[in-house]
């Protein structure tokens, strides 16, 4: 087994390096909370008060951080001048394609194998060990990276070169808040004529609107035990994550030309509900403030 620094102990941060030292492995773990640190070790990991102390020795580096701002400044800072000829990095956090392509580009230059690797599935999956990553690099070293996001995930998939993984993150999450708003509107109409929403949801999970949305993570209490609704729009996924993606993604499309009007208006919807309080809440807790019944 490897000794690996994990650098970022937050909501989704803190399964992960559960989960790889579960998996057996020496886990160096920093945060800049003290009270993160002190969660990654009761979960089998060793608390550091440095990323550089982290990295040193390890044989892999995984990060996972709030922005691309933060990815770039704990690389060329921590972890490049501390990390030892040939190890693996790895970024799982949701950044910027320019910056996950920069950094990847740094590390190659200092002869290190690099990869970006976000990821899907929220806090729940994080804890479980059910993530899916979305892997950009060289062949070669997704084929090292793969044995060990393995351990965090239940699917881990090659999307291509340098910045794809942040690609397929961003397009992903803007396709999801779009059928999660589609979704929160038709069972606020469902509402309005009358009909169940348990007999709703039977027939759409069965019909044509069939959608993740629906079918994993019902936005209105009942018809799925585990969904958030059920726990108040308790966060999986927090709506300010939500629209961080969704500002990456606009980001991204504008940069490219890309037409994404419901992407757009996704965006612009998120915005106003995050401006009502929302911002802590689940984003699928969007659907209190499309059916009118939003407090704040």
């Amino acid at each position: 087994m490897s000794h690996i620094a994990f650098i970022g102990l937050g909501n989704m941060g803190s399964g992960m390096a559960a989960n790889l030292a579960k998996a057996g492995h020496t886990v160096h773990a920093f945060d800049l909370s003290p009270e993160a640190v002190k969660r990654a070790e009761a979960a089998g990991a060793r608390g550091v008060d440095s990323a550089a102390n982290a990295v040193a020795g390890a044989a892999a580096v995984v990060t996972m951080l709030p922005a691309g701002k933060h990815v770039r400044a704990v690389y060329e800072n921590e972890i490049f001048p501390n990390a030892k000829p040939g190890t693996l990095m790895m970024d799982c956090s949701t950044i910027d394609v320019a910056t996950a392509r920069s950094v990847g580009e740094a590390a190659a230059a200092k002869g290190f194998d690099f990869v970006d690797a976000p990821v899907s599935g929220g806090v729940a999956a994080a804890e479980g060990g059910t993530l899916t990553f979305m892997v950009g690099g060289p062949e070669a070293a997704f084929g090292k990276a793969e044995a060990y996001l393995s351990k965090m995930g239940k699917a881990v998939i090659h999307a291509g070169d340098a910045g794809t993984g942040q690609a397929a993150k961003i397009c992903n999450n803007m396709l999801l808040a779009i059928h999660m708003i589609g979704t929160c509107e038709a069972f606020a109409l469902a509402d309005k004529l009358g009909l169940d929403r348990q007999k709703f949801f039977d027939i759409a999970s069965k019909a044509s609107g069939q959608n993740w949305s629906l079918t994993s993570y019902c936005p209105v209490p009942g018809p799925l035990p585990t969904s958030a609704a059920n726990r108040d729009y308790t966060p999986g996924f927090a709506t300010a994550m939500m629209l961080k993606d969704l500002k990456l993604a606009m980001d991204a499309a504008a940069t490219a030309g890309a037409s994404t009007p419901l992407g757009a208006q996704a965006e612009a919807l998120y915005a106003m509900f995050d401006g009502l309080g929302g911002r802590e809440k689940d984003f699928s807790g969007i659907f209190k403030m499309i059916d009118g019944s939003w407090r704040g």
